[in-house]
């Protein structure tokens, strides 16, 4: 199994993280598979896919650009970062259209969520903001994949994103509220069709997964609204978008780590939420050029499968 429901003893320096409590673990076997909308005949069903690395490099820190701009270590957990390189609680529009990039192709835009740390392992950050010193204690791991890929709508064509307009899924306090913004996507690789709000007990040879699915209804009008969610909803089951929203391309990112049979983890939470798997979540800011951003509207309006280069 990639993880298990027992504790290891309180945390702290030379000792390996508590581990969450056994019913927040759910074995592969008992997750039902999952069924996308079926495509209508206005379907844009095609994908275009940036390769952004795995963020090799390590850049990550306690920040929110998003929900806690200009408040550093603001979001008292730490954040993985793949594409721009420069992208803290401090960066503007402009900072972020100037940085570089890990993703291919230019792409200067910024996707970011929490770190995954191995438990039965002491973090280099045990007493650090984001890390030991709110209560997200083990050792960070580097996912083996990341996927970062934006799709179609299964009801109709796509419009483009604004440049710089912000994207939230998940909500980060989902454990101590009655949260109807909740997307955790728990899973294993291998078995793509099946998810759950809990971690995911994996047989061996598989891995965990992080599946995130963004909202991709927009107002048409902000980039930005207040609480950071009212100008771009999620389609209704069917796939169609709510009344005076239209559809732009989705972006999924999905997350893979290696862990040995057997080992646990947990994901990075405000040390209220006590890593609660149900409070997974993920930011976006589009950074992409208008030419970029309209060469995937095309790829995938024209029902293609595309790769930026």
């Amino acid at each position: 199994m990639c993880l298990g429901g027992a504790r290891f003893g309180a945390a702290g320096p030379g000792r390996p993280a508590a581990a969450p409590a056994g019913h927040q673990y759910v074995d592969l076997a008992q997750v039902a598979r999952s069924t996308a909308p079926v495509g209508g005949p206005d379907a844009s069903t095609g994908s275009y896919t940036v390769d952004c690395g795995r963020n090799e490099d390590g850049h990550r820190n306690a920040d929110n650009v998003v929900v806690s701009p200009g408040i550093v270590n603001g979001a008292h957990h730490t954040h993985d970062y793949v594409g721009n390189l420069s992208t803290d609680a401090l960066s503007t529009d402009e900072t972020l259209a100037a940085a570089d990039t890990t993703c291919a192709g230019g792409d200067r835009s910024t996707y970011f969520w929490p770190v995954l740390r191995r438990l039965d392992r002491t973090g280099a950050d045990a007493h650090e903001p984001g890390g030991g010193a709110h209560g997200n204690s083990g050792e960070i791991l580097t996912a083996s994949s990341v996927r970062v890929e934006f799709r179609g709508n299964p009801a109709s064509s796509v419009v483009a994103m604004p440049r710089f307009l912000r994207l939230v899924t998940g909500d980060p306090v989902a454990a101590t509220t009655a949260s109807t913004d909740a997307r955790a996507q728990w899973g294993c690789s291998g078995h793509p069709d099946r998810f759950s709000t809990r971690y995911v007990r994996c047989p061996p040879g598989s891995g965990p997964t992080r599946t995130l699915d963004f909202p991709s209804c927009w107002d048409g009008l902000a980039t930005d609204s207040p609480g950071h969610r009212a100008h771009v909803r999620f389609p209704t089951a069917d796939g169609t978008c709510p009344r005076a929203t239209f559809p732009v391309p989705q972006l999924r990112v999905t997350l893979t780590y290696d862990l040995p049979d057997g080992v646990p983890f947990a994901v990075d939470s405000f040390p209220e939420q006590l890593r609660d798997p149900l409070t997974d979540h993920a930011m976006f800011v589009n950074v992409m050029t208008a030419d970029r951003m309209a060469e995937l509207v095309r790829c995938v309006n024209r029902d293609r499968r595309c790769t930026a280069a």
